[in-house]
């Protein structure tokens, strides 16, 4: 089997000199690869929105050749008047921003590898101390028996290293064996490393889990203030958030069935019965309401 060095698995971007950490004051590495759970697509928006909302460069891209199956996650071709004029391949890319008040962010974006973990997360291990990163902070959600009547809770996991993060956003009790995405073994190794890190997972109605969610996607961005001190504006999703919550009560309220099971979750939630992962508790199941307000949304049941 080829070995890999995992310092060749990334190069820096010219602009950024050497070394880049020059540049940077102790900045956060906020993780959101794609691929994994992401229920209301709570954590790609979130990052997308930060992304969005400031300025950002390209600080390091990574070998996608050896990590990526270009199978299952095809480049893009754009096509104009049957002209192939650009092909866009899939990146993983650390980018760097700054928060509102000009603290450093640096971001890990792209597509969960498809190979290697193991020399991806010793390289990205390597690039989190060649920049001085303070703290690591990866971004899921995930659909949970939670009713969109309530505010979007959050669930967090860490390694034993940073046990002292999990209380300031809810922490997970009792014991689960669930399949692992790359950001649970960055998690182990970060931890193993000496590097403060945290994953934040939004608990998504599992009714709405199919589509966009925005208030999942604005507590995660406001737990990763809380738990780094950085000042970013939620505010967007926050209105988003909003109308489609309009959405989802007008369609509820037409039907007593999709009522009922909303209270349901509600008394639920409310007497604290539900466990912090929503796993192995009996709810109704979401499937009939969730094709509904799909159609709903669509403009076809309206």
């Amino acid at each position: 089997m080829t070995q890999h060095n995992p310092s060749s698995l990334y190069a820096f971007d010219p602009q950024w000199g050497s070394p880049p950490a020059a540049r940077l004051d102790r900045p956060v590495l906020v993780v959101a690869l794609e691929g994994w759970v992401d229920a209301g697509m709570g954590a790609s928006a979130a990052i997308a929105e930060l992304l969005t909302s400031a300025p950002t460069d390209v600080v390091a891209s990574f070998d996608t050749e050896v990590l990526i199956d270009q199978r299952a996650r095809r480049p893009i071709a754009r096509l104009e008047d049957g002209v192939t004029t650009e092909l866009t391949w899939p990146a993983i890319r650390v980018v760097a921003g700054k928060d509102r008040v000009g603290a450093d962010i640096l971001y890990l974006t792209g597509p969960e590898p498809d190979f290697r973990w193991p020399t991806f997360i010793d390289a990205v291990v390597g690039l989190v101390r060649d920049l001085g990163v303070r703290i690591v902070v990866g971004l899921g959600a995930f659909p949970a028996p939670t009713p969109h009547t309530r505010p979007v809770r959050l669930a967090s996991t860490v390694p034993p290293q940073s046990a002292e993060l999990a209380g300031r956003v809810g922490t997970v009790h009792g014991t689960l064996e669930v399949p692992a995405g790359v950001q649970a073994a960055l998690e182990v190794s970060l931890g193993n490393a000496g590097v403060p890190v945290i994953g934040l997972w939004a608990r998504v109605p599992h009714y709405v889990s199919a589509m966009p969610y925005p208030e999942a996607s604005a507590a995660l961005i406001e737990g990763l203030c809380a738990v780094t001190g950085t000042v970013l504006d939620s505010s967007t999703l926050r209105d988003a958030g909003e109308a489609s919550r309009s959405q989802v009560d007008e369609l509820i309220g037409a039907n007593p069935d999709h009522l009922e099971m909303v209270r349901r979750l509600e008394t639920a939630l409310d007497s604290e019965e539900v466990n912090p992962l929503g796993i192995d508790v009996e709810v109704p199941s979401g499937d009939e309401i969730a094709a509904e307000l799909e159609q709903f949304l669509r403009g076809e049941g309206h």
